[in-house]
């Protein structure tokens, strides 16, 4: 009993011992590794979609973090690209990281945590990780809200301004755009004739000095300006009204500007109906040019079709004709309606129309386009002629014009919604293809030339059409991109999300639309000016159209 007692001791006395020597061992060391990451407001995805390009990184950490390791070991990249500036705040175990400069709108990021991050202890992580970042827009309100009723007051007279201050000092003419010196531009002169108008019925100018700002460019035209057979160059010098060749050949004559800058002035001479001098004088002058217009001319030698060029060094070089469907109808109706030098119908049927097969009758979106090529085209198409033309109520055997428009601009829209280029950016809130500037160069865009580039005026002059859509894209352009695209002169021509690319430049014939179009849609102004000449009603009438107010 007493060996079975010691011998029980002694084990007892080995059990406590090695219990004790178990207790006294260091605990393993605990893994240094990323616990979770934070990226304005969404935690611990693998990927991080549509973040706002004022993006802020929380990083937290198992163990506090060796601030000597964390710039070398977290870094930020634009896929495929070089790294970008970033700052970094350290606070024991969490890491906040910013970019210096915001990142780009829809671009793809990584964030990646490489394995020679270290903590405070001396360890190295445990692994590295990688994060997928994409990035949409900064949605925060650039501008604050307004009602729509002031914001579109507020778009027409920050845009008009494009017109009276780059108004050419001598000729008053429109500059081609807002670095042209002195090259001002035929038809979107007429655009700015349009666009003072409307300045003047909304208070941004007095009627007088939009007066004497068209007799300005009116006596230039009429005294100065070099003219063919009655019609004038697609650029002018504004200081000598000598022609400014737009391309080699053409160096003469341009029928569809002089078109464009006569719809302003036929406007110009309905709204200045008073019977004092100044207005009877201004009437009077444009009447002149008006009827100097030789129209039937440019039928090159009789042709049943008008064509667009005539230069007195290469004649009729160019060689295009002015056939449908595009932005042209103008030419065609001012031409029939010329109380001096008119065309007969059949040239408008057999030259504009092609004798009917200027139609498409296809449908896109499940919408039905009558006219013009797949897709509608670029919807400068719907607006140029349209500035003065009412398509409300305007119909022929071949469609009616407002269907026509509404259609195509809805196509564009709906094309750009689709997207199926995959263009960054294109939403219901963002759309609108047309000719302008892009990232790439001038190009009449469309559904069938997409290049990612779109311009607030193809959105914003389809307003009569598409007023739901337009207001959508309007809120978008000015308080969601306003502090890249909105300026001193409206907004800026053109943007291309996918290359973070926006104009610095303004064009006049995309800043008139704007202007004009959005006051037919409140008012119908321009079109009803325009459609009161007696003489475009008989042009109208002459060409098969009918029209009801």
């Amino acid at each position: 009993m007493k060996r079975f007692l010691h011998l029980f001791f002694i084990y007892t006395t080995l059990c406590v011992l090695l219990s004790c020597e178990k207790n006294t061992e260091e605990p393993a060391t605990k893994l240094f590794q990323i616990e979770s990451v934070e990226i304005n407001g969404i935690k611990n995805s693998s990927s991080f979609n549509d973040i706002s390009p004022d993006i802020i990184i929380s990083l937290i950490f198992s163990d506090n973090v060796k601030t000597s390791t964390v710039e070398k070991n977290i870094t930020l990249a634009k896929t495929a690209g070089s790294n970008v500036a970033l700052t970094y705040t350290t606070d024991k175990n969490t890491v906040i990281i910013k970019p210096v400069k915001e990142l780009s709108p829809y671009a793809d990021y990584q964030l990646v945590i490489n394995t020679g991050l270290k903590s405070e202890s001396g360890s190295l992580i445990a692994s590295g990780k990688v994060y997928s970042i994409s990035t949409g827009i900064n949605p925060t309100d650039k501008f604050p809200r307004i009602s729509d009723d002031e914001l579109l007051t507020l778009v027409q007279k920050q845009t008009f301004k494009y017109f009276w201050d780059f108004g050419h000092p001598t000729s008053g003419m429109a500059r081609e755009r807002s670095t042209s010196g002195n090259t001002v531009t035929t038809g979107g002169t007429g655009f700015g004739v349009m666009s003072m108008i409307v300045a003047a019925e909304r208070g941004f100018i007095t009627k007088n000095e939009a007066l004497e700002r068209i007799q300005k460019i009116v006596t230039f035209l009429d005294t100065k300006t070099t003219k063919y057979h009655g019609t004038f160059a697609h650029w002018i010098n504004g200081e000598t009204g000598a022609t400014m060749p737009f391309s080699t050949y053409d160096n003469g004559a341009d029928l569809v500007e002089t078109s464009l800058l006569f719809q302003g002035l036929l406007t110009a001479k309905q709204y200045f109906s008073a019977t004092n001098i100044e207005e009877t004088k201004l009437r009077n002058d444009i009447t002149r040019l008006w009827e100097a217009i030789e129209w039937n001319w440019f039928q090159k030698n009789n042709e049943n079709v008008l064509y667009w060029h005539w230069s007195p060094q290469y004649s009729w070089q160019m060689n295009l004709k002015i056939s449908g469907w595009n932005e042209c109808l103008i030419t065609y109706v001012l031409a029939a309606s010329s109380p001096t030098y008119p065309i007969s119908k059949q040239v408008y049927t057999e030259g504009w129309t092609r004798n009917g097969s200027f139609t498409n009758g296809a449908t896109y979106y499940n919408l039905k386009l009558p006219l013009g090529p797949a897709y509608g085209g670029p919807l400068f198409f719907a607006h140029y002629s349209f500035l003065g033309i009412n398509p409300n109520g305007l119909s022929d055997t071949y469609t009616n014009y407002f269907e026509q428009n509404k259609n195509h601009s809805l196509i564009n829209y709906n094309y750009c919604v689709e997207n199926p280029k995959k263009q960054s950016g294109y939403s219901a809130n963002c759309w609108g293809l047309t000719a302008s500037d892009g990232n790439s160069g001038y190009s009449a865009h469309s559904p069938t030339n997409d290049k990612g580039v779109i311009a607030p005026t193809a959105a914003l002059a389809s307003f009569p059409y598409t007023p739901k859509e337009s207001l959508a894209a309007l809120h978008f352009f000015y308080y969601k991109l306003g502090d890249k695209l909105w300026s001193n002169y409206g907004f800026l021509d053109a943007f291309n999300l996918s290359e973070n690319w926006f104009n610095n430049q303004y064009i006049a014939i995309n800043q008139g639309p704007i202007i004009i179009m959005i006051e037919n849609y409140r008012t119908g102004l321009l079109w009803e000016l325009f459609m009161s000449n007696p003489e475009v009603q008989s042009g109208l009438s002459k060409l098969g159209f009918s029209y009801t107010k």
